[in-house]
Order: structure tokens, then C-alpha cells, then sequence
């Protein structure tokens, strides 16, 4: 697949659609570690006592909707990168999109919170790296 370069318009265009997707695999993780604690909890309560059939029955139940879930949540980042963009950390919420600017290729950066793109990176740096993007464009007049 092609890459695909992002430009500071484009990338906000997409933020919608983003969030939405962000969310749902964030919401999709709590049930996730949620179904996890359980059957972990569920677990420990059978170290007191005999196991049951409804005791497996129970696990396996759980178990199978957390493989459902991976599966769901392997689709939902998938789809984020079929757009082109990278996902740095789905708990902070923190997308990449690559673009060139004045011939330079870099990571337009986003942040769960923020309105709109307004940083970039190198691919070298990182989050805590990041630049206004009118720094970089700035750059582009004064050259």
C-alpha cells in the first residue's frame, strides 16, 4: 500500500471520524480488562472450592467474548490505519499523520483533547518533541 501524506487540512478533516473510532476502542479496552479481572476473580474463588461445570462454563463464556473483543479491537486499528495515520497510544489518544513539508517528511501530531492538528514531530522525535506547525511553516517563508 501506497504511503499517504497528510496535509494540516486533510488531517483535521479526519479528526471526526477519529474520535469515534478512538473512543470505541477505548470503551472496547475497559470491557476487555474488565472481562479479564473477572475471570481472574472468578479464578481465585475456585482455589476455596471444587470446580463446577458452571464454573467452566462461566470462564469459557468470558474467555470467548475476549477473544471476540481482540478480534474487534484489531479491526477497529485496522480501519485506522487503512486511512493512513499511526496510532502512538490509545490511552492518551495520540495519532500521527504523515506529511512533507518544504520537502521534509514528518509526523503531523495529534492529541485526544486538542481541537485541531497544530504540531509535528520528525520521525526520529517523539511526542514530548513536538513543534507548532506555524514554526515549521514559518520556516517555509523565511527559506
Amino acid at each position: 500500500m501506497e504511503k499517504k501524506y497528510f496535509t494540516v487540512e486533510e488531517a483535521n478533516n479526519l479528526l471526526p471520524e477519529l474520535k469515534r473510532e478512538l473512543a470505541a476502542l477505548k470503551r472496547l479496552k475497559i470491557q476487555f480488562s474488565e472481562h479479564y479481572d473477572q475471570i481472574e476473580q472468578h479464578k481465585k474463588t475456585l482455589l476455596y472450592r471444587h470446580k463446577t461445570k458452571v464454573d467452566e462454563d462461566i470462564i469459557f463464556k468470558k474467555e470467548a467474548r475476549m477473544e471476540f473483543m481482540e478480534m474487534e479491537a484489531q479491526t477497529f486499528i485496522l480501519n485506522l490505519k487503512a486511512l493512513g495515520v499511526e496510532i502512538k497510544n490509545v490511552d492518551a489518544g495520540l495519532i500521527d499523520f504523515p506529511a512533507r513539508i518544504n520537502d521534509q517528511e514528518v509526523l503531523l501530531c495529534w492529541k485526544e483533547g486538542e481541537e485541531e492538528v497544530s504540531f509535528y514531530h520528525s520521525h526520529k522525535g517523539g511526542f514530548s518533541t513536538r513543534e507548532p506547525i506555524q514554526k515549521l511553516m514559518k520556516e517555509s517563508d523565511e527559506g
